[in-house]
């Protein structure tokens, strides 16, 4: 993996090169092993937090790590093209537009001693601004090249909050086009449904039903890219114990196995498909 500024990382995917690489400032990674018509996002997967906001945060390591996707990039990492985050969301949040990805209060406790000053806002939302510069490339270069693009937004979510029965599998499907992908979601939901999962765990999957696909990311392909489905896949930390922050591996692993052979599957009945 090479170390690389963001015009150099956009430069390299406008000219078809395959590369691994991550931003200078360790912000992002991407892999594209081949300019093929899917791509895997992790956007909450980082857990990084730089250090001159350490003092001012009133949240701790593991209120943070809480709120975070970790392990979500590892879930998809074998697939050709992953893009992810590797700064925490409570840094700047890659899932909301630029005037809300700073956050004042996160999950209703306050989370900064003072308010932020205004260099420190800047280089988080430049941050924020070169994520969406690389997506942008990569998304317009994989839509030069293939009819349909497709795009599996991956998340996870605390199910031990909720006070009902929750799916282990939630595709939030209100920000893309259902009357012209509904079949393919279904498709994608009943495939989630058949992961078989180690520790006795039931792979059940829904629609809408925790979560509904409003994130900045799904959107922003969405609104500029009028070829592109994107699949906002969010898995409950069933694969780690959200109190403790323990993380089981067997389950992480058991999830990356068979997306391997499914998300593939998935690819092929959309590039298929009339959609």
């Amino acid at each position: 993996m090479r170390k690389l500024p963001i015009a150099e990382i956009i430069r390299l995917i406008e000219a078809e090169n395959c590369f691994e690489a991550v931003a200078e400032d360790y912000s992002l990674s991407i892999k594209i092993d081949a300019y093929v018509p899917f791509v895997c996002g992790a956007v909450h997967d980082g857990h990084q937090f730089r250090k001159s906001l350490w003092d001012n945060c009133l949240h701790s390591q593991y209120e943070r790590w809480y709120e975070e996707d970790p392990c979500t990039k590892e879930m998809v990492q074998s697939h050709p093209i992953v893009i992810a985050g590797r700064d925490s969301r409570f840094e700047y949040d890659l899932n909301r537009p630029p005037e809300t990805a700073i956050f004042d209060t996160a999950w209703g406790k306050k989370l900064w001693r003072a308010p932020l000053g205004t260099e420190e806002k800047e280089l988080s939302l430049q941050k924020h601004a070169n994520f969406f510069k690389v997506t942008h490339a990569l998304i317009q270069k994989l839509e030069s090249l293939h009819a349909k693009v497709i795009v599996f937004d991956m998340h996870s979510y605390n199910w031990k909050r909720w006070d009902r029965e929750v799916p282990v599998w939630n595709l939030g499907t209100t920000n893309v086009d259902n009357d012209r992908f509904g079949a393919l979601i279904e498709q994608w939901r009943s495939k989630l449904a058949t992961i078989r999962l180690p520790n006795g765990i039931k792979s059940t999957s829904k629609i809408n039903d925790t979560f509904f696909g409003n994130g900045y990311f799904l959107k922003y392909i969405t609104q500029n890219f009028k070829n592109t489905l994107v699949l906002a896949t969010e898995i409950s930390k069933i694969y780690c114990d959200e109190h403790t922050g323990v993380v089981f591996p067997e389950v992480v692993r058991s999830v990356e196995e068979q997306l391997k052979v499914l998300i593939p599957q998935m690819v092929l009945e959309f590039e298929k498909s009339k959609a």
